[in-house]
């Protein structure tokens, strides 16, 4: 039984109890004078519109109760600074979550290549590391190959950036957010970090074998990058859940 009628539930009260009355002759919001039992037509009228208002409730709760299945963690203060990530169809400017639209979940993981960067804010002199990982690898429960490596690209000179492309030294070819099924939401990361002038950035041998369980703390003070000079962040699920 719904006992909170707010948003939807409040219009449709409204509007149901209102039509239920006009039918019925009756004045809403004002009391008849002689009193006297309701007309047929008119109490039924009244006794279903609380019945399809208790299920349309019980929709709109079942709904809420979903949408708390969506991690917390999506954290908006993570992305910062106007970098943006452009999918085919799918253009991310800030933090978001991809949680209803299965179809699209489906592209992101199969179909489309990596995205185009875009950061209006470099500096056309300066040179810069793309970092994607996934901290949430394989599940957020138990993320035992956490930072999972998805795209490592240095060098890459800021008046590319300013355009929208990624030119530099590939150090870990794209690899689409492949979530595993019932694995829940996870946090697909993009970092962009401004490299230090003849710095050159690679990865050793024993990092290059695998993408997962990469100490991605400890590549950030090897090479001193600091911290990152903006962030974006989406969270989505695989998309059979």
């Amino acid at each position: 039984m719904c006992f909170y009628f707010g948003g939807a539930c409040s219009h449709l009260f409204l509007l149901m109890t209102s039509a239920a009355c006009s039918d019925s002759g009756l004045h809403c919001g004002s009391r008849r004078r002689g009193g006297g039992n309701l007309p047929q037509k008119g109490l039924s009228k009244m006794i279903c519109a609380p019945f399809l208002l208790s299920l349309l409730c019980f929709v709109e709760l079942h709904i809420v109760e979903t949408s708390e299945d969506i991690p917390d963690l999506l954290d908006p203060s993570f992305c910062h600074d106007g970098l943006e990530v452009i999918y085919p169809e799918l253009d991310i400017d800030k933090c978001l979550i991809v949680s209803k639209d299965h179809k699209l979940r489906e592209k992101i993981s199969r179909t489309w290549k990596a995205p185009y960067i875009y950061f209006p804010r470099a500096k056309k002199g300066k040179v810069y590391v793309l970092v994607m990982v996934d901290p949430d690898a394989p599940s957020r429960t138990k993320p035992t190959s956490t930072h999972w490596r998805h795209w490592l690209v240095a060098n890459i000179e800021g008046r590319e950036l300013k355009k929208g492309k990624i030119k530099g030294k590939i150090l870990t070819e794209y690899q689409p957010p492949t979530p595993p099924q019932k694995s829940g939401f996870h946090r697909y990361q993009f970092m962009l970090f401004e490299q230090l002038p003849q710095t050159p950035v690679s990865l050793p041998d024993e990092e290059k074998s695998s993408r997962g369980k990469w100490d991605f703390p400890a590549f950030i003070t090897r090479f001193n990058l600091g911290e990152p000079v903006a962030a974006l962040q989406f969270l989505t699920q695989n998309f059979k859940d």
